[in-house]
């Protein structure tokens, strides 16, 4: 017979045999059925309305015992119980269910916000737990995800019996399977293997059987193929999720990455051990694998690290790397006896560019300055962006300062050539501050601080030059003391604000939450944002103090806005890791929400990436607390920093935010981008939420939303504004959804 056709006459034997031989089949699924256990008439009715949509069929019960007769007479899908009943409890109905063995889902319905009732009804197997009053939507979504899961539970039954019954069934999926499936023998040579390693590697079956695996092994990874191939053991003692690398026989590929999940079958399943006169030491006879290509993955793992430590805009490494780099020339200009220069770059008049010609001009612009900056480098040297238009380089092996000035005139001559912006001719210079070591400091933060202090000075002097770090330079300095002592006046004159910028579902056109952003209004310098004052805060112990403010200050908001609305608003708030870890933010948090009479649903925390890496061990019991009282947790900017897949599974997070960095790339909407992708794949793979901000263009919301990206927010929505301007969005939203209502009820 042609291997060909063996496929096809599996599947259609396969097919017949569930059958019975006769024509075609169509099963059709009873309604569901549903008991509703209520003491209440009037919210047994309202469930019922609520329900009868939906097909279902249903029943009631007022008491504990009348639930129990239902549910010793007739089969339901699924109980919705209220845990306070006249009679018995709801746990005791569903210790009922438990000890009779009844099949059937339940979704615990309370008005008793104890946590210890939660987690009881969770303990005995309650599939969800709703506090009254509870939304509509929330109920249905509810109900919706217990009869999906029992429909999926029955088809994975019915699967799992169609496997057993029919080998040709199970060697159609073998061969059709997305992964490579294996047998090897003692000797580590193949004596099966499926059609897809030709699809991978190119390579037939034929041409695999009877060799050894290490034809297949990249060369730097036969060590650790050893102990896969040739494994041993069983159950859950073999080997799981062993990455190797295989050779590839296509030409567009030299090697692909597998996840082998490897299983030495036992005797009595797939006769890997035949049986001796001592039958308590079977004789080994070969292994079976299963190898996942995971090339892809990997990938993308390795583009998010590269990004994490890299500009994502000029591919110049990042502030991290930057710190990193200068780190090792210190201690290496230690052992050696030599200087070291940090030089500060800052741009003349690219604010001005940007504003007129706006930011892809403004981005193209310090692509170039970027190729430009870096002909001007050896290879030992490291040139940075720390972002906007600032660049910082780190030179080692220097003999005296006049290396350093021949450089930083160097850059100024190449960026007094013309830069071209599409038709349009553009003139920049830039301010270059230097500090040297060991003159001008021996730390890290030291030397980048006076370069800085250095640069200032030039920008002081009228800008396009140099200079190097004088001890004399205190301008720079002492704006920022006048910074924080405004900053402390600030608190106690009431000069700063919340302001709110709604996160919308593009799906709906729904406002779904709104992320807290501080203002402040200083009274000489206008409205600042939080770029321009909170920097000062985190360095100079004032970043608890406010936090209690913003703290409060949300609170207050909430109680108005619960007051005014219908419909509650979740608020997210962005946590800075001084206050998480010094600032007793949890036990504030749970007084203020007390205090206040606000639900924890309604706020979401946001932390960057570094709070992870700082303390992770304390991050995770704070993110845990949190989490029990029922806060939510969002990693904001995330794919900037760390991107630590391992800290996704580790910590209690539900929410991803995409940053605006990302977003501003998207230029077309055909446009490719793998980080944004990437991002979200992960995000949906590990059943977290994403948010993508900074949206600000048609393009960009048409491609994330393509992408699998709903929940938005940024300029092309909403600006952040006042708490009064966002109750009278909110409420207008709602007037227009309540008339929506009406003009459907009125067609119906």
């Amino acid at each position: 017979m042609d291997t060909m056709e063996y496929p096809k006459l599996a599947f259609m034997n396969f097919t017949s045999g569930l059958l019975g031989g006769g024509g075609v089949q169509i099963d059709i699924k009873p309604p569901s059925r549903v008991l509703l256990v209520d003491d209440e008439p009037r919210m047994l009715s309202s469930l019922g309305e609520l329900l009868k949509t939906g097909g279902y069929q249903l029943a009631t019960a007022v008491s504990g015992f009348e639930a129990i007769d239902h549910l010793g007479k007739g089969k339901f899908d699924l109980v919705i119980l209220d845990m306070s009943l006249p009679d018995i409890s709801g746990r005791e109905v569903m210790d009922f269910i438990i000890s009779s063995d009844v099949d059937t889902d339940v979704i615990v319905v309370s008005g008793n916000n104890d946590i210890d009732s939660a987690i009881g009804a969770l303990k005995r197997g309650a599939f969800d737990y709703l506090r009254k009053p509870y939304a509509r939507e929330e109920l249905l979504k509810a109900v919706g995800n217990v009869l999906k899961q029992r429909d999926l539970k029955a088809d994975n039954q019915r699967f799992a019996w169609q496997l057993e019954s029919s080998e040709r069934v199970y060697r159609y999926f073998v061969e059709n399977s997305p992964d490579i499936i294996y047998t090897l023998n003692n000797e580590g040579m193949f004596t099966f293997v499926n059609n897809r390693v030709e699809q991978l590697l190119g390579l037939s079956r034929e041409e695999l059987i009877g060799k050894h695996y290490s034809s297949l092994v990249h060369d730097e990874d036969n060590e650790l193929a050893r102990y896969v191939f040739i494994e041993r053991r069983v159950d859950e003692r073999a080997s799981r999720n062993v990455e190797l690398r295989l050779r590839s026989h296509k030409g567009y590929c030299e090697s692909r990455t597998f996840e082998n999940s490897l299983l030495t079958i036992s005797f009595s399943s797939m006769g890997m051990y035949a049986l001796n006169q001592n039958e308590n030491n079977p004789e080994f006879l070969g292994t079976y694998g299963v190898a996942r290509d995971i090339t892809e993955r990997k990938r993308a793992e390795e583009l998010i690290a590269y990004h994490a430590y890299h500009d994502i805009l000029t591919d110049l490494p990042n502030r991290v790397l930057f710190k990193d780099r200068l780190g090792l020339s210190i201690i290496q200009s230690q052992r050696n006896e030599t200087k070291l220069a940090v030089m500060f770059i800052d741009l003349d008049r690219f604010k001005l560019v940007n504003d007129s010609m706006g930011h892809v001009r403004g981005d193209e612009l310090l692509q170039q300055v970027a190729v430009r900056l870096k002909e001007c480098l050896r290879r030992s040297d490291t040139l940075a962006r720390l972002g906007g238009d600032e660049f910082i380089l780190s030179i080692p092996d220097l003999r005296d300062r006049q290396d350093v000035a021949e450089i930083a005139e160097k850059f100024l001559d190449c960026l007094q050539q013309p830069f071209f912006l599409g038709s349009t001719e553009v003139r920049i210079s830039a301010s270059i501050g230097i500090a040297m070591y060991p003159d001008d400091g021996s730390s890290i933060e030291e030397l980048v601080r006076h370069a800085d202090l250095a640069m200032y000075h030039v920008k002081a002097q009228g800008k396009n030059g140099h200079s190097f770090y004088d001890s004399s330079m205190v301008d720079a300095s002492h704006q920022k003391l006048v910074v924080e002592q405004d900053l402390h006046r600030a608190l106690e004159r009431g000069e700063l604000e919340m302001y709110y910028q709604p996160q919308v579902d593009v799906s709906t056109g729904r406002i779904v939450a709104a992320e807290a952003l501080m203002r402040w209004n200083h009274p000489e310098r206008g409205l600042l944002t939080p770029s321009e004052f909170l920097p000062f805060a985190e360095e100079n112990g004032l970043m608890i103090p406010i936090s209690d403010w913003m703290l409060e200050s949300i609170c207050n908001d909430l109680i108005e806005w619960n007051t005014t609305l219908n419909e509650p608003v979740r608020v997210a708030l962005n946590l800075s890791p001084q206050y998480l870890e010094r600032g007793k933010f949890v036990e504030k948090l749970t007084s203020a929400l007390k205090r206040h009479e606000i639900s924890p649903q309604q706020i979401e925390i946001e932390v960057t990436e570094n709070t992870f890496i700082r303390n992770p061990d304390h991050a995770i019991e704070q993110f845990n607390r949190l989490c029990q009282l029922g806060v939510s947790i969002a990693i904001d900017d995330f794919g900037t920093g760390y991107s630590s897949l391992a800290y996704l599974q580790r910590f209690s997070i539900h929410t991803l935010k995409i940053d605006q960095s990302f977003v501003k790339e998207i230029h077309w909407e055909s446009a490719h981008s793998p980080i944004i992708l990437a991002i979200i794949s992960i995000a949906k793979g590990l059943g977290l939420n994403v948010v993508a901000e900074g949206v600000e263009t048609e393009i960009q919301s048409r491609y994330l939303e393509r992408a699998g990206c709903n929940i938005m927010q940024g300029y092309l929505y909403h600006r952040p504004i006042p708490k009064t301007k966002l109750i009278q969005k909110l409420a207008e939203l709602e007037s227009e959804q309540l008339e929506k209502s009406f003009e459907q009820a009125g067609a119906k």
